[in-house]
């Protein structure tokens, strides 16, 4: 397994070295609530094993397997949790725009609150911006 000492989600939400209560746990991905959240609920889904970025993942089995399984452990999470909810986004930054590098799938079950903060998670096409679970899905398809 590969870790980064110099990653805040390595060092300290994976190794347990925070107080952030974990809602998920499994052998690939660890889930929690997003600590500055822009919706109703919002959650991070992080693999395990560190990768910086989207822009580290391949069109193969492997990686489109993981990002699937962070996809259906969000989908859970939320639907367990904001079951009233009418409106769920499922999605990655991709640089320059992420915050952290370790890979994050955002789980958002909106409205945005506030409302503002929607354009974080707006698309900006070849500049990159936001991009959606399943359309990073297609792209990974091996």
């Amino acid at each position: 397994m590969s870790v980064s000492s110099s990653c805040i989600f390595c060092s300290q939400i994976i190794s347990n070295n925070t107080s952030t209560k974990l809602l998920h746990a499994d052998d690939k991905v660890v889930a929690f609530q997003d600590i500055n959240p822009s919706a109703f609920r919002h959650y991070l889904v992080i693999p395990v094993e560190h990768i910086a970025t989207v822009k580290d993942l391949q069109p193969r089995t492997q990686d489109y397997s993981l990002v699937s399984h962070m996809l259906d452990v969000g989908q859970m999470l939320l639907t367990r949790d904001a079951p009233n909810s009418t409106r769920y986004r499922f999605g990655f930054h991709q640089p320059p725009f992420n915050s952290v590098n370790h890979l994050h799938l955002h789980c958002l079950a909106l409205p945005y609150s506030p409302r503002w903060k929607r354009v974080k998670y707006s698309s900006l096409g070849p500049l990159g911006g936001f991009i959606e679970a399943r359309k990073l899905l297609e792209r990974l398809k091996p």
